[in-house]
This record gives structure tokens, sequence and C-alpha cells, in this order.
């Protein structure tokens, strides 16, 4: 296999806990076992580079421009994110002009590729992200019934429906709201403050590290993914390599992992479909152990190894021997 001299860059800079990071660094982590050189980057520093791997294509664009034109003949593979899919690449010029330019492109799952001009989908390939199993174990403890919200307080994941279908639930429920992620707003942080005045199933607990994110989350018996899109959530590939059955909004970016015959979702902002699941699987145990048996199904889907493979393949379709550019 031929080494190369790798690029990967993300507009996420360091010490970000956006998802874009977390995907960037597994990455450069993959590439290097597989004995390859890798800078990350927040952009490309027109040094010499065997390969560019960009993650987003408007807020690359430079990056991806930029390479280029230092170096028109070398591979460049572009990294669609979820704003990508179902925004810009149908409305941002620069987003449209970077899919042109890449040599190949990455998806998150494979509904995302129906987004693409027909004449470009040759050029995908779906890399599901990994999660490693942990070396720790952690089960749901304590009376209550924990549901998992992960993301940060913004519009496009709807952040706060969840707790407002837990205020629909009957009196008996032991349903509480753990929510996770930093408020980007003033507004949303001071949402965020009165629906835990006002709403006492739900805990709102900022932002957190990722390995205590994890372990919240595998102490929960449930996920919520409320987003109205997603290119293909990260907290889906966390919650099936921790064993933690999900509820999600019914997306392209959920259901290219879940299957559009999952059974546990719901259109964008159906509160109250979305407190019926809830309430289905705290009281109903065959529901609820159906929704782990699906989960369980699709655990292979994160495992690093194939994650590594994908990577190897890609590469090796790019490899790029020195004296031909």
């Amino acid at each position: 296999m031929v080494r190369m001299n790798i690029c990967l860059v993300t507009p996420a800079p360091p010490g970000s806990r956006s998802g874009n990071r977390v995907t960037a660094l597994r990455w450069a982590r993959i590439l290097r076992d597989l004995g390859h050189r890798v800078r990350l980057a927040v952009e490309f520093d027109r040094r010499r580079y065997d390969l560019l791997i960009a993650l987003h294509a408007r807020k690359s664009f430079p990056s991806i421009r930029g390479f280029r034109e230092c170096w028109p003949a070398r591979p460049l593979i572009l990294a669609l994110t979820g704003t990508d899919v179902y925004g810009f690449i149908h409305t941002d010029r620069r987003a449209k002009r970077a899919l042109e330019l890449a040599d190949r492109l990455v998806v998150l799952q494979p509904l995302a590729i129906r987004e693409l001009p027909r004449r470009l989908r040759a050029k995908a390939r779906t890399v599901f992200q990994s999660v490693p199993t942990p070396s720790w174990a952690a089960t749901p403890q304590g009376r209550t019934f924990d549901v998992c919200v992960m993301g940060h307080l913004r519009p496009v994941k709807d952040p706060f429906r969840t707790a407002y279908a837990a205020r629909l639930l009957p009196e008996r429920s032991r349903i509480r709201v753990v929510h996770l992620g930093a408020a980007l707003s003033q507004i949303m942080k001071r949402r965020a403050m009165a629906e835990m005045r006002e709403n006492p199933r739900y805990l709102w607990l900022g932002e957190v590290s990722r390995w205590r994110a994890q372990r919240i989350l595998a102490r929960c018996r449930l996920l919520v993914v409320s987003s109205r899109s997603e290119g293909g959530a990260n907290v889906i590939s966390e919650a099936l390599a921790l064993k933690v059955p999900i509820i999600s909004t019914d997306i392209p970016g959920s259901t290219g992992i879940l299957g559009s015959g999952y059974t546990a979702l719901f259109h964008f902002r159906d509160t109250a479909a979305l407190a019926l699941l809830l309430e289905r699987a705290e009281n109903d145990v065959v529901f609820y152990r159906s929704l782990k048996a699906q989960c369980s199904r699709l655990r292979p889907l994160v495992e690093p190894a194939r994650e590594r493979r994908c990577w190897k393949r890609l590469l090796a379709e790019l490899a790029c021997r020195p004296d031909e550019v």
C-alpha cells in the first residue's frame, strides 16, 4: 500500500466538541493506524500533500479550491456534513463547485447519495461512523426512566421537543429527560433554564466531555434524536455501540442508519407522537425489547474495524504515485 502524506481539513477548531471535530479526530486516528501521515488543520496551508480530505463543502471550499490550484492532479476527498447534504449543495454555489472538484464524496449514511446530482453519485462512498465498544460497563440506575438527548441547543436539532413530550406523560411516569449539549446562544440558554424551572422531568447538563457524555448515555434507557435533518448522527452510532435503544424523527439522516422499517420513528415536531413512543417504551416491555433487538442487529455497522476497512478501500482507489503528479 502506498503511504500518503494527508491533509485533513475540518472547519471545527481544536478544542471544539462539535460532531465535525469528533469525526475528524477519529478519521485522523484511523488513517495514522493505516500507516499514513496526517496533518489535521482548519484550512489547507498550501504545502505539498498526496491527498486532501475536507469536511464540509461550503466551509472548506477555500481549502478545496486552494488544493486544486496547488496540486491539480492529486486526489481530493470531500466528506459531506448534514448541512451540506440537506442544504448547501442545493443552494450554495461554493458547495456545488466543491462537489465538482472532489474525486470522491464521503457520506455518512447511504440515503445521502440521493441528494447528489445523478452524474456525481458514482463518486460517492458511504462510511458509517464507528464507536469503539467501551471497556467499562454501565447500566441504568435509580428509580427514574432516563431518556437522553445529545446535541447542542440549536434550531435544527429541535432541542426541547423531548422535554415538551415529557410534559404530556401521565403523572405516574418515571421518565426524566437528560439533555447534554451547549447553548449556542443566550436565547437558547434562557429557554433551557426556563424549561428546567417549569418542567420537573427535564434536566439540562450543558456541554460535557465526550467520555462523560458516553457514560451518561450508557446509563439512560433511551436516546431521542429530534432533529429536522442530520447527515448521519454520530450520537446514533454511540447509542448503538452502547446498547441504548433509539427513538428518532423520520428523517433520511436517521433512517439511512436505522432503516425505514425501524419501529420508533416520529414526524418532526410531532410532540404527541413522541410522547406516545416514550410512554410505550417505558411501559410496554415487549416493545422496548424489540427496540433493543433492532439496535443490536445494527451494531455491526458502527464497529471500528468496518470503518477502517472502508477507509482502506477508499484510499486504495485513490493511491497517488509520486511519479504521476
